[in-house]
């Protein structure tokens, strides 16, 4: 494990600062007995059908900033992914009391042939001053494109011209879709530009205020806050540029999915001194009660936690037991990014239900923090005592995930992504996708999704329908191979 470097123009990437892989077949259990002994290997495919870009996913922390700019540095198609952020900004905005959504600031160097010839630095120079004085941002970044890193544009010189000329923050942030084959290098990407460009050495400590990385949820945390007496600093959408600056002053940070946010997490406690509470999110009884507590003691706020919990369990428990009574022994498969689908698998087993397996994009042995009490997936495997069979690391192999669902069919099928359920209802299996990171969390979260799972699995008419009538791109003899066939020297797990 590497420590993070800001003095470096780009963040390191995953496979060789936190020895991340995309390939793996077993159970949860042994991959974590590997990442311990440290013989975690990664296998490649012989076949691989597609893969996560870095480049929305480095958008994605930059896009949502309220007040700044981005700029895509490639032909205008690399930029085409990047307005799903600005329809979320509009629409999610009001759940985080944003009153009059902005309307997102894009742009496009739009990259020509050309332009890969001769070059495209004094394009770039230009768009920059361009849109400073179009929209008159407190910041702006620039995200690489595969062609822009290819023809070798000094981008960061550039961005530190304008910056000087501008007098406001430029970044450049390298996140070319070759980078690195782990997608999440992109988030690592995004936060390296922002904590070196936009966080500020603190002027005071401010003992209430708590920097939460998250996505795009709803606002659960001021209410839970309130009743500690402590104050939520979202990073980073919908923040602006001066609430990201002054990040360097909270208490501590805590992290939604620590796939998201490991990478911001360790820069502020290495390079800011804002300790990082390493404690997976607080996904089921189990990893709620152990958050909050670690919350309260980074906090002094001990005896308030303890009030807190004590109400919490009062108010939900006897809910959360009926449903645990209707949903005993139903199955579920589990379709996610790896920090945030590990709390789909804990929030099942919470329930009473039975996790078959799940198709995870990618596994980090250790996030950034360097801490085992912070690995997700551990914490699933040690607190419900289960190896869970059928773990697989998948880069977004829809192809292995429809061999698999064809086999276990599970009683439901849990998703963080769009578009993934599509292949639980082709197959005639209620599928449940949940955009909002947040809905799960606490035993508040518990009860919710309790009760939507439960109405997916009782409402099942569609799906039973559609398996009739929907056409499979996939031959039986596919379906009748190995889900692991083209995975190089797999381990053989006969639970399918």
């Amino acid at each position: 494990m590497s420590e993070i470097n800001l003095k470096a123009g780009h963040a390191q990437i995953r496979e060789t600062r936190l020895g991340s892989i995309t390939g793996y077949a077993g159970s949860a259990g042994d991959l974590v007995r590997c990442a311990r002994r440290r013989t975690l290997r990664d296998k490649s495919r012989s076949f691989s059908q597609c893969m996560g870009c870095s480049t929305s996913n480095a958008a994605c922390t930059v896009v949502l900033i309220r007040d700044a700019a981005v700029i895509s540095h490639g032909p205008v198609g690399c930029a085409g992914c990047l307005h799903e952020f600005a329809f979320t900004y509009q629409v999610n905005g009001i759940h985080r009391n944003v009153d009059n959504p902005e309307q997102r600031r894009i742009f496009t160097t739009n990259i020509t042939e050309t332009d890969t010839v001769y070059g495209a630095g004094q394009k770039l120079a230009d768009t920059i001053h361009d849109v400073y004085r179009r929209v008159n941002p407190a910041a702006i970044f620039v995200i690489t494109t595969c062609a822009s890193g290819i023809i070798g544009d000094d981008v960061e010189n550039i961005a530190d011209e304008a910056e000087a000329e501008l007098r406001i923050p430029v970044g450049a942030i390298f996140c070319e879709g070759f980078r690195s084959k782990i997608w999440t290098s992109g988030f690592d990407s995004g936060y390296h530009g922002i904590a070196r460009k936009l966080i500020k050495k603190p002027v005071k400590k401010q003992e209430d205020l708590v920097n939460i990385i998250n996505f795009w949820g709803a606002d659960v945390f001021a209410e839970w806050f309130k009743r500690l007496g402590l104050r939520a600093n979202y990073l980073t959408p919908y923040a602006t540029v001066a609430q990201i600056a002054s990040s360097s002053e909270a208490a501590c940070t805590i992290q939604i999915c620590a796939t998201l946010g490991s990478y911001l997490g360790a820069a502020l406690e290495q390079e800011f001194g804002v300790p990082e509470i390493k404690a997976s999110a607080p996904y089921g009884i189990v990893q709620t009660e152990r958050w909050f507590r670690e919350l309260g003691r980074m906090t002094g706020r001990e005896d308030s936690v303890a009030v807190f919990l004590r109400e919490e369990r009062e108010r939900w428990s006897q809910e959360i037991e009926k449903l645990r009574e209707k949903l005993s022994g139903k199955t579920a498969y589990v379709t996610a990014g790896a920090s945030h689908g590990h709390s789909l698998l804990g929030l099942l087993q919470e329930l009473g239900m039975k996790p078959l397996g799940a198709a995870i994009f990618h596994h980090d042995p250790l996030y950034d923090n360097g801490a085992e009490s912070a690995d997700t997936l551990q914490n699933v495997v040690q607190d419900y005592a289960n190896e869970i069979r059928g773990y697989n690391v998948c880069n977004k192999q829809e192809f292995e995930l429809a061999n698999i669902l064809n086999r276990v069919r599970p009683d439901i099928l849990l998703a963080r992504h769009g578009g993934m359920t599509l292949w639980g209802a082709k197959y005639g299996i209620p599928s449940l996708l949940i955009g909002d990171e947040h809905f799960g969390m606490g035993y508040e979260g518990i009860a919710g999704y309790g009760k939507r799972i439960l109405e997916t699995i009782e409402n099942d008419e569609f799906v039973k329908n559609l398996e009739k009538h929907a056409i499979n791109p996939y031959t039986e003899w596919w379906l009748a191979q190995d889900p692991f066939a083209f995975l190089e020297d797999p381990i053989r797990v006969r639970t399918y």
